[in-house]
């Protein structure tokens, strides 16, 4: 059976709802707050949740948070590869989402952005098994070392999905490109794709992106309009759903995780985008960061909802 090995980070993420960011050395008063797993979890619960097998192979810690977040993978039925770090805590984000829905953050980095390639020594993906690398662990020189002397040695049948996050243009040259070249996909959205290839114009940046991987396809996610699929030669506008959002944390996510589900599903990248367009719409109606929905309810709402063109 296809398995998800997810190698990002898992965090904990201390969500704050607020009227409006503050102007710098100003303050203001949340109107809520929550302490939840983030980071790689949102991805992690969101392929779970479809029924994929999930392992997260990335570092953890020992600590408040790294229970915490140990506890939120057992619930979701996500295998866990090595032992926590025992003598640091696993890392957190504050995420501030305004009345918009929009979301701001800042990582305060732990035990996850200490990943060596021993800790991978013992993980073994088979040529079904899909790979996923988050731009953040990239960011990290720990990780980012692990990640470049192991990747070059998958089976070359192993699909590797890579989401370069909203840091893409700080990855550091070398593993920037060789990630590009070793990607089967390439998944992040209109701002990023414009970060990587400084060009506006989603359409525009998702031919550029593809044109950069070696072997791989790009999929731009494109909001409430739905996604950009650059696949096999041909680009498609694949549709979203028309929704009301109220927290657009982990939507972004939620369509990577629900995408990746699809594909290993036997689903072909189009269905599966439309498919991610649609738990993404899902997410952005529930408030926090992993609200990606769980097969029954993405099925129920495929039902009851179409796509609409832009």
């Amino acid at each position: 059976m296809t398995r998800l090995l997810h190698l990002g980070n898992v965090v904990m993420d201390l969500v704050l709802e607020v009227p409006a960011l503050p102007e710098r050395g100003g303050d203001v008063l949340a109107t809520r707050t929550e302490r939840t797993p983030g980071g790689g979890f949102n991805v992690l619960a969101a392929a779970a949740r479809q029924g994929l097998p999930v392992t997260y192979a990335g570092a953890h810690g020992t600590g408040p948070f790294g229970d915490r977040a140990r506890s939120a993978l057992d619930a979701e039925g996500i295998d866990v590869l090595s032992a926590p770090r025992p003598d640091l805590d696993t890392g957190f984000v504050v995420c501030l989402v305004d009345a918009e829905g929009e979301r701001t953050f800042v990582t305060s980095p732990g035990a996850e952005a200490t990943l060596t390639v021993g800790d991978l020594a013992e993980l073994r993906p088979g040529p079904d098994d899909f790979v996923y690398i988050s731009g953040y662990s990239l960011l990290h020189e720990a990780n980012r070392g692990a990640l470049t002397q192991w990747v070059p040695q998958l089976d070359q049948r192993v699909t590797v999905i890579v989401d370069p996050g909203p840091l893409v243009d700080e990855i550091p040259t070398a593993a920037l490109e060789l990630f590009l070249a070793r990607a089967d996909w390439w998944t992040c959205n209109a701002r990023e794709a414009l970060l990587l290839t400084g060009i506006d114009d989603p359409s525009a940046a998702a031919v550029a992106v593809r044109s950069r991987l070696k072997r791989g396809s790009a999929l731009i996610r494109t909001g409430p309009d739905g996604c950009l699929l650059h696949h096999e030669g041909t680009l498609s506008a694949i549709p979203g759903f028309t929704v009301r959002a109220v927290d657009l944390n982990g939507a972004g996510d939620a369509h990577t995780g629900v995408f990746m589900a699809a594909l290993a599903k036997g689903l072909t990248p189009s269905d599966a985008a439309l498919r991610a367009n649609a738990a993404a719409a899902v997410a952005v109606t529930r408030s926090g960061p992993a609200t990606a929905p769980d097969a029954h309810a993405l099925d129920e709402f495929l039902r009851q909802s179409r796509p609409v063109p832009r």
